[in-house]
């Protein structure tokens, strides 16, 4: 099997180019988002539905236990207008602050960068980019839940 000078060059640019774009694809095999695992959405019992506000908002601290530590967040339900209920992640859009309920003026504030926004978390001023996010809620014998993407 004799190789002329013409094809043993172009075997080997092929060959340098195929290792070339192996190279460069090697970092995109280890980024790419299939091979981070996905957080699957868990139900962690909140309060009696009974408990549940009948009007506005309530502040309610969930404890939840993630690879061997005990979380502690908190989690807002709104009555909404229409009477449906509805769970607020107290995380700002922005940068991941906590927001808290300002009696006063009637809305959720950002302490880290005066984000605002009202009741149903849409927001109102500052900078943050998006509404505060939406928890997923069930109720299954008069206990409500919420689920959380872990």
């Amino acid at each position: 099997m004799s190789v002329d000078r013409r094809g043993f060059l172009q075997r080997a640019v092929k060959y340098i180019f195929g290792l070339m774009g192996l190279a460069f694809l090697m970092p995109i095999a280890y980024l790419y988002p299939s091979t981070i695992k996905r957080r699957r959405l868990k139900y962690f019992t909140l309060i009696d539905e009974d408990d549940a506000p009948r009007k506005g908002i309530k502040q309610v601290e969930l404890s939840y236990e993630l690879r061997g530590d005990t979380v502690k967040t908190r989690i807002f339900l709104v009555r909404e207008s229409s009477g449906g209920l509805l769970c607020l992640s107290p995380v700002c859009s922005h940068l991941g602050c906590l927001v808290n309920w300002d009696w006063e003026k009637g809305e959720f504030r950002c302490p880290c960068h005066g984000g605002r926004y009202n009741m149903v978390g849409k927001n109102i001023g500052g900078p943050p980019p998006r509404p505060l996010e939406r928890l997923p809620i069930i109720t299954k014998g008069g206990i409500i839940q919420v689920g959380l993407r872990l």
